[in-house]
């Protein structure tokens, strides 16, 4: 009788404890295009994580599903640890690359350079002092492609490199 009650105490301490954790909250503040490679576009998601709790949390791993004006862009996900103190937001940096095919996908709808939307889903897995807990990841937002990098100053250069070679 004795080991019922203790073990029914600790269950509703742990229970208990448990209201008193705060989930990290996670928020994208940039999405920026990085460069180009032989086959595909270098992306960087710049994401806040806030740990409003008095003590830190480790991220031990994280996965993700990115679309771009609805069409999937890309997936994955890293098994890296990243340790986020209490009180404060720790900047975390996504790098991944997109395949030409992708890109072509997306210019096909003419989005505006300015202000192309994406959706960002995916989970953190978050070690805390109870455990590992999933901290799910949900944002909408739009990103601006580098003036660099529009297809109308890429057209531009090409036509300043012939221009050059005419000469």
């Amino acid at each position: 009788m004795k080991q019922v009650l203790f073990a029914a105490f600790i269950l509703l301490f742990l229970s208990g404890c448990s209201l008193f954790l705060s989930e990290p909250r996670v928020a994208v503040k940039d999405v920026a295009v990085t460069g180009f490679g032989a086959d595909g576009v270098d992306i960087e998601l710049l994401l806040g994580v806030t740990n409003e709790n008095s003590f830190a949390l480790s991220l031990t791993g994280y996965s993700y599903d990115l679309q771009v004006l609805a069409l999937p862009l890309t997936t994955g996900g890293d098994r890296r640890r990243i340790e986020f103190p209490g009180g404060a937001t720790t900047d975390v940096r996504l790098p991944f690359r997109v395949p030409f095919r992708s890109v072509m996908e997306i210019l096909k709808r003419h989005p505006d350079p300015a202000a192309i939307p994406y959706r960002l889903t995916g989970s953190l897995e978050v070690e805390t002092p109870l455990g590992l807990t999933l901290v799910p990841v949900s944002s909408t937002g739009t990103f601006s492609v580098p003036q660099r990098y529009r297809p109308a100053e890429i057209l531009k250069g090409f036509t300043e490199a012939i221009n050059g070679l005419r000469r």
